[in-house]
């Protein structure tokens, strides 16, 4: 059997140089489109939000009012302005005693109302929950086992269990409402009425916990130093 020659060899090697290259630029192309990808979708996303706030806001003005016709050029993000503004004015409008007058009338026409008041009553209750600085906020990040024994699941600590719940609960342990986000899409999910002895308090934030949530694993927050505790025990930090 003969030896390769120098021309066989420089075949034999040659596909393997094309394929280095084509695995450099593809992982080039990769690393761009990770780059890029998460500013244009901001981007895009911002000027939709601003250009639709625009439109729905200052189609409630008069055409001779409208700020295209008082101002010879264009602003973008007019309508956010406004916006802005109106519901600032609103807020104070309803913080002194003829707002909340005016408020509670409005609400008691609306109680009046079956379908609307039970839509009004529930986007009410959300908002709140949402905005408020209160105990109601996600306070801490949870390892609970879910489903099973075994399986474990990320949730996240609102408040202590009251109330006809904690009476009737088949346990003497003090129990926590936990919120159980599901993937890729925290805001749905699960509440759960848990023993506090059945938690472990994480050392990840409650931002970093919803990013590993969207991201399905692929995002993990920094490693902690290991003082994930059980919610029964005493914080040592």
């Amino acid at each position: 059997m003969t030896a390769p020659n120098e021309d066989d060899q420089h075949h034999i090697i040659q596909p393997a140089k094309k394929a280095g290259i084509t695995s450099r630029l593809r992982t080039y192309f990769l690393t761009g489109l990770a780059v890029a990808a998460p500013i244009w979708i901001t981007i895009y996303l911002l000027r939709w939000f601003v250009e639709f706030i625009d439109t729905y806001v200052v189609g409630f003005f008069p055409d001779q009012y409208q700020p295209d016709q008082l101002l010879p050029f264009t602003v973008p993000g007019i309508g956010v302005i406004i916006g802005l503004v109106g519901l600032t004015f609103l807020g104070a409008l309803t913080a002194n005693f003829l707002g909340r007058r005016i408020l509670a009338f409005g609400e008691r026409l609306v109680d009046r109302m079956p379908i609307v008041r039970n839509i009004y009553n529930a986007l009410k209750q959300i908002f709140e929950t949402v905005i408020s600085q209160s105990g109601t906020s996600f306070r801490d990040v949870g390892l609970i086992e879910y489903p099973r024994r075994g399986l474990y699941a990320l949730v996240f600590v609102t408040t202590q269990t009251k109330g006809e719940v904690l009476e009737k609960a088949s346990t003497d342990d003090e129990m926590v409402s936990v919120f159980l986000p599901t993937t890729p899409n925290p805001t749905s999910g699960f509440l759960l009425f848990v023993p506090k002895a059945d938690i472990t308090i994480l050392d990840m934030s409650v931002e970093e916990a919803a990013k590993l949530v969207i991201s399905a694993g692929l995002v993990e927050p920094p490693n902690g130093e290991g003082n994930a505790i059980p919610l029964n025990q005493p914080d040592s930090k």
